[in-house]
Protein backbone atom coordinates (compact mmCIF):
# COMPACT_ATOMS: atom_id res chain seq x y z
CA UNK A 1 0.00 0.00 0.00
CA UNK A 2 1.03 3.60 -0.58
CA UNK A 3 -0.25 7.07 0.21
CA UNK A 4 -2.77 6.55 -2.60
CA UNK A 5 -4.70 4.19 -0.30
CA UNK A 6 -5.02 6.69 2.54
CA UNK A 7 -8.72 7.46 2.55
CA UNK A 8 -8.68 10.78 4.39
CA UNK A 9 -6.05 12.01 1.96
CA UNK A 10 -8.22 10.87 -0.95
CA UNK A 11 -11.16 12.92 0.34
CA UNK A 12 -8.90 15.94 0.83
CA UNK A 13 -8.13 15.65 -2.87
CA UNK A 14 -11.85 15.92 -3.61
CA UNK A 15 -12.94 12.29 -3.87
CA UNK A 16 -16.21 10.95 -2.48
CA UNK A 17 -15.83 7.63 -0.67
CA UNK A 18 -18.54 5.32 0.59
CA UNK A 19 -18.46 4.81 3.48
CA UNK A 20 -16.61 8.01 4.31
CA UNK A 21 -13.37 7.84 6.28
CA UNK A 22 -13.56 8.61 9.98
CA UNK A 23 -11.31 10.00 12.70
CA UNK A 24 -12.17 11.99 15.84
CA UNK A 25 -10.71 15.17 17.24
CA UNK A 26 -9.00 14.36 20.59
CA UNK A 27 -9.29 10.66 19.74
CA UNK A 28 -6.15 10.13 21.84
CA UNK A 29 -7.36 11.30 25.21
CA UNK A 30 -8.84 10.89 28.65
CA UNK A 31 -11.82 8.75 27.62
CA UNK A 32 -9.37 5.88 27.00
CA UNK A 33 -8.01 3.94 30.00
CA UNK A 34 -4.75 3.25 28.17
CA UNK A 35 -4.25 7.00 27.69
CA UNK A 36 -4.81 7.67 31.37
CA UNK A 37 -2.20 5.06 32.25
CA UNK A 38 0.39 6.65 29.96
CA UNK A 39 -0.53 10.14 31.14
CA UNK A 40 0.06 9.12 34.76
CA UNK A 41 3.64 8.14 33.89
CA UNK A 42 4.41 11.31 31.98
CA UNK A 43 4.65 13.90 34.73
CA UNK A 44 3.31 17.13 33.26
CA UNK A 45 1.09 17.35 30.21
CA UNK A 46 3.82 19.19 28.30
CA UNK A 47 6.27 16.44 29.21
CA UNK A 48 3.89 14.07 27.46
CA UNK A 49 3.77 16.32 24.39
CA UNK A 50 7.57 16.59 24.23
CA UNK A 51 8.34 12.91 24.83
CA UNK A 52 8.42 11.19 21.43
CA UNK A 53 8.10 7.76 23.06
CA UNK A 54 4.96 8.70 24.96
CA UNK A 55 3.46 10.95 22.27
CA UNK A 56 3.83 8.18 19.69
CA UNK A 57 2.24 5.70 22.10
CA UNK A 58 -0.84 7.80 22.85
CA UNK A 59 -1.28 8.71 19.18
CA UNK A 60 -1.30 5.02 18.26
CA UNK A 61 -3.65 3.90 21.05
CA UNK A 62 -6.94 4.85 19.32
CA UNK A 63 -5.63 3.47 16.01
CA UNK A 64 -4.99 0.09 17.63
CA UNK A 65 -8.37 0.11 19.35
CA UNK A 66 -10.62 1.44 16.57
CA UNK A 67 -8.64 1.43 13.33
CA UNK A 68 -9.47 5.07 12.54
CA UNK A 69 -8.62 6.20 9.03
CA UNK A 70 -6.39 8.98 10.34
CA UNK A 71 -4.06 9.46 13.27
CA UNK A 72 -3.52 13.00 14.49
CA UNK A 73 -0.26 13.93 16.14
CA UNK A 74 -0.60 14.06 19.92
CA UNK A 75 0.47 17.53 20.97
CA UNK A 76 -1.20 20.82 21.89
CA UNK A 77 -1.78 24.15 20.18
CA UNK A 78 0.02 25.89 23.05
CA UNK A 79 3.43 24.43 22.25
CA UNK A 80 3.87 27.53 20.06
CA UNK A 81 3.59 30.08 22.91
CA UNK A 82 5.64 27.68 25.02
CA UNK A 83 8.34 27.82 22.34
CA UNK A 84 8.02 31.62 22.48
CA UNK A 85 8.98 31.46 26.19
CA UNK A 86 5.57 32.35 27.64
CA UNK A 87 5.94 29.96 30.60
CA UNK A 88 3.09 27.66 29.57
CA UNK A 89 1.86 25.18 32.18
CA UNK A 90 -1.21 23.01 32.59
CA UNK A 91 -2.76 23.15 36.05
CA UNK A 92 -4.93 20.24 37.11
CA UNK A 93 -8.57 21.32 37.22
CA UNK A 94 -7.81 24.74 35.72
CA UNK A 95 -6.46 24.07 32.24
CA UNK A 96 -3.64 25.96 30.53
CA UNK A 97 -1.95 28.95 32.12
CA UNK A 98 0.86 31.17 30.85
CA UNK A 99 2.36 34.58 31.50
CA UNK A 100 0.05 37.17 29.85
CA UNK A 101 1.86 39.09 27.14
CA UNK A 102 1.84 42.89 26.97
CA UNK A 103 2.53 45.42 24.23
CA UNK A 104 6.22 45.80 25.03
CA UNK A 105 6.77 42.04 25.00
CA UNK A 106 5.05 41.61 21.62
CA UNK A 107 7.56 44.05 20.13
CA UNK A 108 10.43 41.93 21.46
CA UNK A 109 9.20 38.42 20.62
CA UNK A 110 12.12 36.24 19.53
CA UNK A 111 11.20 33.48 17.07
CA UNK A 112 14.76 32.22 16.77
CA UNK A 113 14.54 29.32 19.26
CA UNK A 114 11.08 28.10 18.18
CA UNK A 115 12.14 25.43 15.69
CA UNK A 116 14.73 23.93 18.05
CA UNK A 117 12.23 23.89 20.92
CA UNK A 118 9.75 21.92 18.81
CA UNK A 119 12.21 19.30 17.54
CA UNK A 120 10.80 16.57 19.82
CA UNK A 121 7.37 17.08 18.26
CA UNK A 122 8.81 16.79 14.76
CA UNK A 123 10.62 13.62 15.82
CA UNK A 124 7.26 12.24 16.96
CA UNK A 125 5.76 12.93 13.52
CA UNK A 126 8.56 11.07 11.77
CA UNK A 127 8.29 8.09 14.07
CA UNK A 128 4.52 7.97 13.67
CA UNK A 129 4.73 7.81 9.91
CA UNK A 130 7.09 4.86 10.19
CA UNK A 131 4.97 3.03 12.79
CA UNK A 132 1.45 3.68 11.50
CA UNK A 133 -0.24 1.27 9.09
CA UNK A 134 0.40 2.34 5.49
CA UNK A 135 -3.30 3.01 4.90
CA UNK A 136 -3.63 5.42 7.84
CA UNK A 137 -3.44 9.12 7.04
CA UNK A 138 -1.16 11.03 9.42
CA UNK A 139 -2.39 14.50 10.34
CA UNK A 140 -0.27 17.24 11.82
CA UNK A 141 -1.77 20.38 13.28
CA UNK A 142 -1.36 23.73 14.96
CA UNK A 143 -3.55 26.43 16.44
CA UNK A 144 -4.71 29.36 14.34
CA UNK A 145 -3.08 32.70 15.22
CA UNK A 146 -6.28 34.19 16.64
CA UNK A 147 -6.95 31.31 19.01
CA UNK A 148 -3.34 31.06 20.19
CA UNK A 149 -3.23 34.85 20.66
CA UNK A 150 -6.31 34.76 22.90
CA UNK A 151 -4.45 32.56 25.38
CA UNK A 152 -1.30 34.65 25.14
CA UNK A 153 -3.17 37.88 25.92
CA UNK A 154 -5.29 36.56 28.82
CA UNK A 155 -2.80 34.02 30.10
CA UNK A 156 -5.61 31.44 30.12
CA UNK A 157 -8.85 30.55 28.40
CA UNK A 158 -11.84 32.78 29.14
CA UNK A 159 -15.55 32.26 28.35
CA UNK A 160 -15.71 34.74 25.45
CA UNK A 161 -12.05 35.77 25.08
CA UNK A 162 -12.94 39.34 26.04
CA UNK A 163 -9.33 40.19 27.05
CA UNK A 164 -8.04 39.48 23.55
CA UNK A 165 -10.94 41.25 21.87
CA UNK A 166 -10.41 44.33 24.02
CA UNK A 167 -6.65 44.25 23.45
CA UNK A 168 -7.22 44.06 19.68
CA UNK A 169 -9.43 47.19 19.79
CA UNK A 170 -7.07 49.12 22.05
CA UNK A 171 -3.79 48.09 20.37
CA UNK A 172 -4.70 47.10 16.81
CA UNK A 173 -1.23 47.46 15.32
CA UNK A 174 0.44 45.45 18.05
CA UNK A 175 -2.25 42.80 17.89
CA UNK A 176 -1.72 42.51 14.14
CA UNK A 177 1.99 42.13 14.84
CA UNK A 178 1.33 39.30 17.29
CA UNK A 179 -0.87 37.54 14.74
CA UNK A 180 1.82 38.00 12.06
CA UNK A 181 4.46 36.43 14.31
CA UNK A 182 2.18 33.52 15.13
CA UNK A 183 1.31 33.02 11.46
CA UNK A 184 4.99 32.93 10.53
CA UNK A 185 6.15 30.47 13.18
CA UNK A 186 3.04 28.30 12.79
CA UNK A 187 3.51 28.02 9.02
CA UNK A 188 7.13 27.00 9.57
CA UNK A 189 5.97 24.43 12.10
CA UNK A 190 3.44 22.95 9.66
CA UNK A 191 6.07 22.71 6.92
CA UNK A 192 8.35 20.84 9.31
CA UNK A 193 5.51 18.44 10.16
CA UNK A 194 4.84 17.83 6.47
CA UNK A 195 8.51 17.23 5.78
CA UNK A 196 8.66 14.77 8.69
CA UNK A 197 5.83 12.68 7.24
CA UNK A 198 2.45 14.30 7.89
CA UNK A 199 0.11 13.67 4.96
CA UNK A 200 -2.04 16.69 5.76
CA UNK A 201 -2.40 19.29 8.50
CA UNK A 202 -5.27 20.92 10.37
CA UNK A 203 -5.42 24.48 11.64
CA UNK A 204 -7.60 24.78 14.76
CA UNK A 205 -9.33 28.13 15.31
CA UNK A 206 -11.26 27.03 18.37
CA UNK A 207 -12.30 30.57 19.36
CA UNK A 208 -13.33 31.92 15.95
CA UNK A 209 -16.95 31.99 17.07
CA UNK A 210 -16.51 34.95 19.44
CA UNK A 211 -15.60 37.34 16.61
CA UNK A 212 -17.86 39.78 14.78
CA UNK A 213 -17.93 39.91 11.00
CA UNK A 214 -15.17 42.50 10.47
CA UNK A 215 -13.02 40.99 13.22
CA UNK A 216 -13.45 37.50 11.78
CA UNK A 217 -12.04 38.69 8.47
CA UNK A 218 -9.14 40.53 10.09
CA UNK A 219 -8.20 38.11 12.86
CA UNK A 220 -9.42 34.67 11.73
CA UNK A 221 -9.35 34.73 7.93
CA UNK A 222 -6.34 36.84 6.97
CA UNK A 223 -3.77 35.23 9.33
CA UNK A 224 -4.86 31.73 8.28
CA UNK A 225 -4.60 32.79 4.64
CA UNK A 226 -1.10 34.07 5.34
CA UNK A 227 -0.19 30.72 6.89
CA UNK A 228 -1.62 28.66 4.05
CA UNK A 229 0.05 30.82 1.41
CA UNK A 230 3.35 30.45 3.25
CA UNK A 231 3.03 26.67 3.48
CA UNK A 232 1.98 26.31 -0.15
CA UNK A 233 4.79 28.55 -1.38
CA UNK A 234 7.16 25.91 -0.03
CA UNK A 235 5.03 22.75 -0.28
CA UNK A 236 2.58 23.34 -3.16
CA UNK A 237 0.85 19.97 -2.72
CA UNK A 238 0.15 20.41 1.00
CA UNK A 239 -3.37 19.40 2.04
CA UNK A 240 -4.84 21.64 4.71
CA UNK A 241 -8.02 21.47 6.81
CA UNK A 242 -9.19 24.68 8.48
CA UNK A 243 -11.53 24.43 11.46
CA UNK A 244 -13.13 27.68 12.62
CA UNK A 245 -15.35 26.58 15.47
CA UNK A 246 -18.52 28.60 15.98
CA UNK A 247 -18.10 30.69 12.83
CA UNK A 248 -21.60 29.91 11.60
CA UNK A 249 -22.68 31.82 8.49
CA UNK A 250 -19.16 33.28 8.22
CA UNK A 251 -18.07 29.87 6.94
CA UNK A 252 -19.86 30.66 3.68
CA UNK A 253 -16.70 31.83 1.93
CA UNK A 254 -14.14 30.78 4.53
CA UNK A 255 -12.68 28.09 2.26
CA UNK A 256 -12.26 30.49 -0.65
CA UNK A 257 -10.77 33.27 1.47
CA UNK A 258 -8.28 31.07 3.33
CA UNK A 259 -7.35 28.66 0.55
CA UNK A 260 -8.02 25.59 2.71
CA UNK A 261 -8.71 22.27 0.98
CA UNK A 262 -11.35 21.24 3.50
CA UNK A 263 -13.27 22.96 6.24
CA UNK A 264 -14.12 21.47 9.60
CA UNK A 265 -17.68 22.00 10.84
CA UNK A 266 -18.78 22.16 14.46
CA UNK A 267 -22.05 20.53 15.54
CA UNK A 268 -24.00 23.80 15.42
CA UNK A 269 -23.64 24.04 11.62
CA UNK A 270 -27.01 23.08 10.07
CA UNK A 271 -26.68 20.13 7.73
CA UNK A 272 -28.44 21.97 4.91
CA UNK A 273 -25.80 24.72 5.16
CA UNK A 274 -23.08 22.07 5.39
CA UNK A 275 -24.35 20.58 2.13
CA UNK A 276 -24.02 23.99 0.46
CA UNK A 277 -20.45 24.28 1.73
CA UNK A 278 -19.72 20.77 0.46
CA UNK A 279 -20.52 21.84 -3.10
CA UNK A 280 -17.24 23.76 -3.07
CA UNK A 281 -15.14 20.93 -1.67
CA UNK A 282 -14.60 18.50 1.19
CA UNK A 283 -16.15 19.05 4.62
CA UNK A 284 -15.28 17.41 7.92
CA UNK A 285 -17.61 16.87 10.84
CA UNK A 286 -19.89 17.36 12.59
CA UNK A 287 -21.44 15.04 15.16
CA UNK A 288 -22.19 16.59 18.56
CA UNK A 289 -19.72 15.04 21.04
CA UNK A 290 -22.56 14.75 23.55
CA UNK A 291 -24.21 12.17 21.30
CA UNK A 292 -21.15 9.97 21.84
CA UNK A 293 -21.59 10.39 25.58
CA UNK A 294 -25.30 9.57 25.35
CA UNK A 295 -24.90 6.57 23.04
CA UNK A 296 -27.91 4.55 21.90
CA UNK A 297 -30.54 6.14 19.71
CA UNK A 298 -29.18 9.64 20.13
CA UNK A 299 -25.85 8.49 18.71
CA UNK A 300 -27.40 6.51 15.87
CA UNK A 301 -29.73 9.33 14.84
CA UNK A 302 -26.91 11.87 14.74
CA UNK A 303 -24.70 9.61 12.63
CA UNK A 304 -27.50 8.77 10.22
CA UNK A 305 -28.50 12.39 9.69
CA UNK A 306 -24.97 13.41 8.71
CA UNK A 307 -24.52 10.45 6.39
CA UNK A 308 -27.88 11.05 4.73
CA UNK A 309 -27.16 14.70 3.96
CA UNK A 310 -23.41 14.70 3.40
CA UNK A 311 -22.60 11.10 2.51
CA UNK A 312 -22.95 11.61 -1.24
CA UNK A 313 -20.15 14.18 -1.38
CA UNK A 314 -16.58 14.51 -0.15
CA UNK A 315 -16.91 13.94 3.60
CA UNK A 316 -14.54 13.10 6.42
CA UNK A 317 -16.71 11.92 9.28
CA UNK A 318 -15.71 13.50 12.58
CA UNK A 319 -17.11 15.17 15.64
CA UNK A 320 -18.02 18.84 15.77
CA UNK A 321 -15.33 19.31 18.42
CA UNK A 322 -13.09 17.07 20.52
CA UNK A 323 -14.36 13.92 22.17
CA UNK A 324 -15.02 14.48 25.86
CA UNK A 325 -13.45 12.56 28.78
CA UNK A 326 -16.82 11.12 29.83
CA UNK A 327 -17.39 9.38 26.48
CA UNK A 328 -17.78 5.62 26.75
CA UNK A 329 -15.18 3.79 24.60
CA UNK A 330 -17.90 1.29 23.63
CA UNK A 331 -19.96 4.14 22.19
CA UNK A 332 -16.99 5.05 20.01
CA UNK A 333 -16.90 1.46 18.75
CA UNK A 334 -20.57 1.74 17.86
CA UNK A 335 -19.92 5.04 16.08
CA UNK A 336 -17.14 3.58 13.95
CA UNK A 337 -19.14 0.45 13.12
CA UNK A 338 -22.21 2.43 12.10
CA UNK A 339 -20.27 4.85 9.88
CA UNK A 340 -18.38 2.00 8.24
CA UNK A 341 -21.58 0.06 7.69
CA UNK A 342 -23.07 2.88 5.64
CA UNK A 343 -22.62 2.27 1.91
CA UNK A 344 -24.31 4.09 -0.91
Amino acid sequence: MTAQSRKVLQVLKGETLSPPPIWLMRQAGRYLPEYRQTRAKAGSFLDLCYSPDMAVEVTLQPIRRYGFDAAILFSDILVIPDALKRNVRFEEGHGPRMDPIDVSEIAKLDIGPVSAHLKPVIETVGRLRRELPDETTLLGFCGAPWTVATYMIAGQGTPDQAPARLFAYQHPEMFDRLLAVLAEVSADYLVEQIDAGADAVQIFDSWAGVLGEAEFLRYAVKPVRRMIDSVRARRPDAKIIAFAKGAGILLKDYRQKTGADAIGLDWSVPLAFAAELQKDGPVQGNLDPMRVVAGGQALDDGIDAILQVLGNGPLIFNLGHGITPQADPDHVSRLVERVRGARR
